[in-house]
């Protein structure tokens, strides 16, 4: 499979230090950490090895993966196989995406208290999502859910989120 014309390495490459720099203080340790992890991936920071054709002596350098799970590099097989194990389980009717957003306020205090207020967005979204759909003048049923947080805004802002996909066959009133 040929090398994509710009990966996510090559930009945290050509604008990381700067974006840490104007960012410094709102990037968690381990965030930075991933991103050192992409910027080196596969390069010879992380070494590598040598093939050589025993016939014509053509030679090839391989770099060693970062191996974060981060990666898109790395992990791209793995999320391919997610996504096909995720797809073979849903049900054959249409989905809903149906989207949580907490206020401003709220936003900045999740930002200190990831744990709580993150546990309270998913109990209070689900619980609003059941018992809409339980109601008989509603949909009448009860429901399963997949749930995702989204911790990030379009802009790179922190702006939780929290994203439910639920099969129906028709919108809820």
């Amino acid at each position: 499979m040929p090398r994509p014309a710009l990966e996510v390495a090559d930009v945290f490459r050509d604008h990381g230090t700067a974006w840490r720099r104007a960012n410094a203080g709102h990037v968690s340790l381990d965030q930075l950490k991933v991103m050192s992890a992409i910027e080196r991936c596969r390069t010879v920071a992380l070494g590598g090895h040598v093939a050589r054709c025993e016939d014509c002596a053509d030679t090839v350098i391989a770099y060693n993966s970062c191996r974060n799970r981060h990666c898109p590099k790395c992990q791209a097989t793995a999320a391919k196989q997610w996504l096909a194990e995720r797809e073979a389980e849903l049900l054959p009717v249409g989905y809903f995406h149906l989207v949580f957003t907490l206020p401003g306020p709220i936003a900045d205090i999740a930002y200190h208290n990831k744990a709580a207020i993150y546990g309270l967005l998913f109990t209070a979204a689900a619980e609003a999502t059941m018992t809409i759909a339980v109601d008989p003048k509603r949909l009448g049923a009860r429901i399963g859910i997949t749930a995702v947080l989204h911790s990030w805004g379009l802009g790179d802002d922190a702006s939780p989120a929290r994203a439910h996909d639920r099969p129906g066959r028709r919108h809820l009133p």
